[in-house]
């Protein structure tokens, strides 16, 4: 097994129904952007009821018809926000306890240890979590899971990664391995990936290759080193 082996997204996701909520962070091949993006899936009335909207520091989540929403207390949420040198991506309102904690002087994992998996007995879906932060014209990234240690969701597991940017070089965490029931959750660390310099062919590649049923919604932000300017792509299935 080679740990170092760098695949397209392409390869990561195609033919796979669901790998659930998406997270990737790195660095163009050119080495001049930073990249994040972020994508949500759903298999059910609720899950697939929402849209991307941006905001001032990132994007939130709305229902697509309200009259719709069962239960809007892990669907509705700001996945990126953005504070000081930091850009905050996650897969639920954990984006706003990080940012909180960040205000107060505090980090990362300090934030992450006071949360758990989500309360979805029987899949207690992983609660994914990465922060990049920005200094002297280039970043470094942190990315967390916080996952059920067993199957019924007695205690958490968290795991840690940190990781230099490197050039043409990305990581990818998402919630699931695969579809199932219970769906089986995210495994090992976060998988590498190749990061094009292109943010329409990356943000097409992802989109394109995630599962036509199952995929709600995807944003790409490329981040420019030098200027600190921002290009964003977003995609919603229900326009």
């Amino acid at each position: 097994m080679n740990v170092y082996e760098t695949k397209t997204i392409a390869e990561r996701i195609k033919g796979n129904s669901y790998v659930g909520r998406g997270i990737i962070a790195g660095k163009t091949a050119d080495g001049k952007k930073a990249v994040t993006a972020y994508f949500i899936m759903g298999r059910s009335e609720n899950s697939r009821n929402r849209i991307f909207e941006e905001t001032e520091d990132g994007i939130i989540i709305y229902p697509f018809d309200a009259s719709k929403v069962e239960d809007p207390s892990l669907i509705i949420y700001s996945p990126i926000r953005k504070i000081d040198n930091k850009l905050i991506v996650t897969n639920g309102d954990q984006t706003d306890t990080i940012y909180n904690f960040i205000k107060q002087g505090k980090n990362f994992i300090q934030a992450l240890n006071t949360r758990g998996f989500e309360p979805d007995a029987p899949n207690f879906t992983p609660r994914i979590s990465c922060m990049l932060t920005f200094d002297k014209g280039d970043f470094s990234y942190d990315m967390n899971i916080l996952k059920s240690a067993d199957s019924e969701g007695s205690a958490c597991a968290r795991y840690n990664f940190s990781y230099p940017s490197l050039n043409g070089v990305g990581h990818f965490i998402h919630t699931y391995v695969c579809d199932g029931n219970p769906i089986p959750t995210f495994q090992g660390e976060p998988e590498r990936i190749s990061i094009p310099d292109d943010i329409d062919a990356f943000t097409n590649e992802i989109w394109e290759n995630l599962d036509e049923q199952n995929k709600i919604s995807i944003y790409v932000r490329y981040i420019d080193l030098e200027s600190g300017e921002c290009e964003n792509r977003l995609i919603n299935k229900n326009k």
